[in-house]
């Protein structure tokens, strides 16, 4: 049960997910970032129609990549890259943590490394700062919103790390259920006082409410689909590998008592 031996199924089933991620989100998240760009563009024409032959033509010459390729290779390409890199960090992280999480075999182990990192790094923040379709946001604050999504999401990541390890290490003292409740609120409250504290992000406008909720409902069963296909991929993968190596162990010492 070497790092590298989780690694190497970190990737492939990274690979997996993004294959998977690239068939979701190309069936139910293009439709609506089409919509949303065809709302941007028709705005844009309605601001700017004087110039309409003008713009349509110097848009045409820069664009270096047309929205077919975007939604097609260029999706599948940032699935594939997303999801083989999220498996790599993935894997090495179940590696890490191996025989780290009480009694939980490797599998059991993986499982939940997997959920952790869904919640901390996915949905949580998320549900601070949703995606925005393309036409929503200003060019002005990317990197404002860039920036504390990030810290948001770091806080989260290390919250979600300090709870977990305290509840192992609390576990013997208190029992696992309310060393795991407590993990729980402890996490949620830190959380929740971040979500109040960090700014808010608003700049919506006039941008039509369903079509903005679809987007972000989107946007989230994509990113479920990653980590949950990544999760259930890489947990098959190491009970596989554990019952591989368990056998070859008894195999080993029944023939050492030979």
């Amino acid at each position: 049960m070497s790092p590298r031996a989780f690694l190497v199924r970190g990737l492939l089933a990274g690979l997996l997910a993004g294959v998977a991620t690239f068939l979701v989100a190309y069936a139910v998240g293009e439709p609506q970032v089409g919509a949303a760009i065809a709302l941007e563009e028709a705005g844009a024409d309605g601001h700017s129609h004087s110039h309409a032959t003008e713009g349509a033509e110097g848009e045409e010459e820069a664009a270096e990549v047309s929205r077919t390729n975007q939604s097609t290779w260029g999706l599948l390409t940032g699935t594939l890259a997303v999801g083989v890199a999220l498996g790599g960090i993935v894997g090495l992280v179940a590696a890490a943590t191996l025989g780290r999480l009480g009694r939980l075999t490797p599998g059991q182990s993986t499982a939940l490394v997997t959920l952790i990192g869904f919640v901390a790094v996915a949905l949580v923040p998320f549900l601070k700062y949703p995606a925005t379709p393309p036409a929503v946001g200003s060019g002005d604050t990317i990197g404002v919103r860039t920036a504390v999504y990030f810290a948001f999401q770091a806080l989260s990541v290390v919250a979600a790390v300090v709870v977990t390890y305290a509840a192992v290490r609390l576990r013997g003292r208190f029992g696992t259920y309310l060393s795991v409740v407590g993990a729980i609120a402890a996490y949620l409250a830190v959380m929740v006082v971040a979500g109040e504290l960090f700014t808010t992000v608003n700049e919506v406008g006039d941008f039509p409410a369903d079509t903005l909720w679809f987007f972000r409902r989107a946007s989230l069963i994509t990113l479920a689909t990653m980590w949950g296909v990544l999760g259930v991929a890489l947990t098959g993968l190491v009970i596989r590998l554990y019952a591989a190596e368990r056998a070859v162990a008894e195999r080993k010492a029944l023939a050492a008592s030979l």
